[in-house]
């Protein structure tokens, strides 16, 4: 059973179509199509085989980036991943840095949202039965701790940070300057619109979930410099190969039984 999901970011979108399996350790098997009650996911998952272990692939905009971030429906990528076995995701996001310490070309992995967004469905649990999930630590621990280690193996120009705070937006427009200072008076790291819902919808599902954060250009008013998607993608491009390698090495280290406290979310959360 293939317990292991992977969700791509903006310029993370093409894994195992190109790969060669000696040179990567990734290597394309099949693609599924899955129904689910919320309506269809952002693409057909990919069943790839990475360093021996079966990994399912989803691209959260679809794989042309076809998908605004506030239209992406969180809910059936998720709940796809659920109903084909998965128990633990790692996803990858494109981040502005609000942080100044931060660089494009940098790396965080995540321990802490603010969530910003508004009017996108964040629950499974909207009639009959109510939970309140706790969402403490709304990255889990122990794939936290597959990706901190295994980004002491990599040798990467840039620096890969072992936290961050994100703040989730609303998209698809940028922020503005105001916006990005009052994030960093909340204690913001980086900015992104993507992380929620999705991280509190794969909680609801006790469904492990991590994420690495791209910084990929400095937030509005960090710097004097215009905000553009260019430098977005260009920075995805030059972390792609990186990206795949640290993913790589952190699914060898996935332990085979869960000891965090994702996998008993609902327990005692009922109303």
């Amino acid at each position: 059973m293939t317990e292991i999901g992977i969700i791509g970011g903006s310029g993370f979108y093409n894994v195992g179509d190109n790969d060669r399996p000696a040179a990567t350790s990734i290597e394309l098997i099949e693609e599924i199509s899955v129904d689910t009650p919320y309506g269809s996911p952002s693409d057909r998952y990919k069943a790839l085989r990475i360093a021996g272990r079966d990994v399912l692939f989803l691209p959260r905009h679809g794989a042309g980036h076809s998908i605004a971030p506030h239209k992406v429906n969180y809910r059936a990528n998720i709940w796809g991943f659920s109903e084909l076995g998965v128990n633990r995701i790692f996803a990858v996001g494109a981040t502005g840095a609000i942080n100044k310490v931060l660089n494009p070309g940098d790396m965080a992995i995540l321990d802490q949202i603010i969530d910003m967004t508004h009017g996108r469905p964040s629950t499974f649990y909207e009639e009959g039965e109510v939970y309140h999930v706790d969402f403490t630590e709304p990255f889990c621990p122990q794939l936290r701790a597959c990706l901190i280690e295994a980004s002491k193996t990599l040798a990467y120009e840039h620096t890969i940070y072992d936290d961050g705070v994100y703040v989730c937006t609303q998209g698809p427009r940028l922020e503005t300057r105001r916006e990005i200072s009052a994030y960093s008076c909340l204690g913001a790291d980086v900015v992104g619109m993507t992380a929620m819902p999705e991280a509190i919808l794969a909680r609801e599902l006790q469904i492990c979930y991590s994420t690495i954060a791209v910084v990929t250009n400095h937030a509005a008013g960090v710097t004097s410099e215009k905000l553009t998607v260019t430098e977005v993608k260009d920075t995805m491009a030059k972390a792609f190969e990186t990206l795949k390698t640290l993913l790589t090495a952190a699914i060898t280290t996935v332990e085979p039984h869960r000891q965090c406290l994702c996998k008993d979310a609902l327990k005692d959360a009922k109303a």
